[in-house]
Parts: C-alpha cells; structure tokens; sequence
C-alpha cells in the first residue's frame, strides 16, 4: 500500500472523467458501475451545468470524487474556494502550480481548519493537450519534461499531494520526490483507443509501471459500449493481470 503524505492509497487506480453535459447523463452511467471499483472526476463543464448539488449527490452514491476546476487566482480566492470544495466531501482538488508558491501554500493551510477527512490536494503541472511547440508559443523555452519538474518542485515546496502529469514525465518525478508524492495521469488510452486531443497518450500498465499514482480515463470507458466491461480492462491492466 502507497501512503501519499500519510493518506493511506488502496489500489482502486483508475479516476473515470465524467464528461457529461448533464447531471442526468452522469447519473444514468454512474448507475452502472461500482463505486468499489474506481473513482470519477467532475470537471468545469459538468460542476457548471449541475453545481454543487450534484458533487454532494455522487459522494453520497458511494464514489470518492476528484473535482477538477483547476483553481488558479490570488491566493486569498483559491484558499476560499479550496475550503468550501472540501465541504462537499470530495476526495481530491486541484489548482494550477502556475498560480505560485505562495497560492498553492494558502490553499493547504486552507485545508487544515476543515472538518473531517482532509482531501487530497493537487496541481496540474503542463495540461497533456499541450506539446513544445505550444509552450513555446507561451514563451516558455524549456522542454514540458522540465517544465514540469520546475512546476513539481514548486508544489512539493508548497506542501501539496502531489501533481497532475503527463506518464511521460512520471519516472523523473517518481525518482525526484519518492513513494509520498501522488502523480496523477491524463491521456490514459489503451492501443485500439482513439487519441482525441490528447497528445501525450500512454496504456494503462505502462502508466503504472512508470510511476503513476492514478489513472484518469475519459471516452475509451464512458463511451464504450460496456463501460463496466471497458472499467474491468482498465483495472486488470493496471493492476498488471494482462
């Protein structure tokens, strides 16, 4: 068993983004599946259109939810944001390491007045749909690999989980900062599925066994024909049965 900053990790690895335009849509695929065997992520378009309402709704179905809105503003907003987050009882929240330090820093001591079990708290380093050419464009002239050690290296001063990253860049992260740092893995596809914008794609098992911490997987289960099925394939992957 993994413990990230003494939060005990079972192997339940795979985060299914539910990418749905509405509650309803979310509810109906939720229904299918066993909170046993994975956890979900809400994200902007999702928390936009059902609020948090529906983040409370999902929690009480049973799943440990991972609320994507990548909080990035002054200190002061985020740290508030990042406290009412905790209060619907998610598992894990994120904000963009590009935000600084001192921003990532309020929002953990933010975290420690809340009531109950702490959530995880995390940072998205480079987004997966974004490649050298596109950091270039942003005046960025480093490697993503390096920008994404420089943006880790930020969150792990900031006293944070851990950060969200392309598999690419897991076995340097994994060696930098060990075991108690969560890496967090978008662009999960397996080899019959389509890329969509992803450009940063690697399987399952690689995934893991280059460092990943979670797996978060989007359309090859929630539009599969069997998204149980596609979940099943996705776990005994990642566990390392096939």
């Amino acid at each position: 068993m993994l413990h990230i900053q003494g939060v005990h990790l079972t192997e339940k690895r795979i985060i299914i983004a539910l990418d749905f335009p509405t509650a309803a849509a979310a509810e109906q695929f939720l229904s299918g599946l066993d909170p046993a065997s994975c956890r979900v992520k809400i994200g902007k378009e999702l928390f936009t259109a059902a609020g948090p309402d529906f983040v409370r709704r999902v929690v009480a179905m049973g799943f440990d939810v991972f609320l994507d809105l990548k909080f990035h503003d002054i200190p002061n907003t985020v740290a508030g944001a990042v406290r009412v987050a905790a209060e619907l009882g998610v598992w894990m929240i994120n904000v963009h390491a590009s935000g600084g330090v001192a921003m990532m820093s309020e929002a953990r001591e933010a975290l420690e007045v809340v009531s109950g079990t702490r959530p995880l708290l995390i940072a998205v380093t480079i987004l997966t749909s974004l490649a050298e050419d596109d950091l270039t464009r942003q005046g960025i002239s480093c490697s993503p690999a390096e920008q994404v050690i420089r943006l880790a290296e930020m969150t792990s001063e900031a006293g944070l989980d851990g950060v969200v990253c392309s598999a690419a860049e897991t076995p340097l992260l994994r060696e930098r900062f060990g075991d108690r740092f969560a890496l967090i893995t978008p662009g999960i596809r397996r080899t019959e599925d389509a890329r969509g914008d992803q450009k940063r794609v690697v399987g399952p098992a690689e995934a893991v066994a280059m460092g990943s911490t979670y797996l978060v997987v989007g359309r090859p289960i929630t539009q599969a024909t069997s998204p149980a099925q596609a979940l099943r394939e996705f776990n005994s992957a990642a566990a390392g049965d096939c």
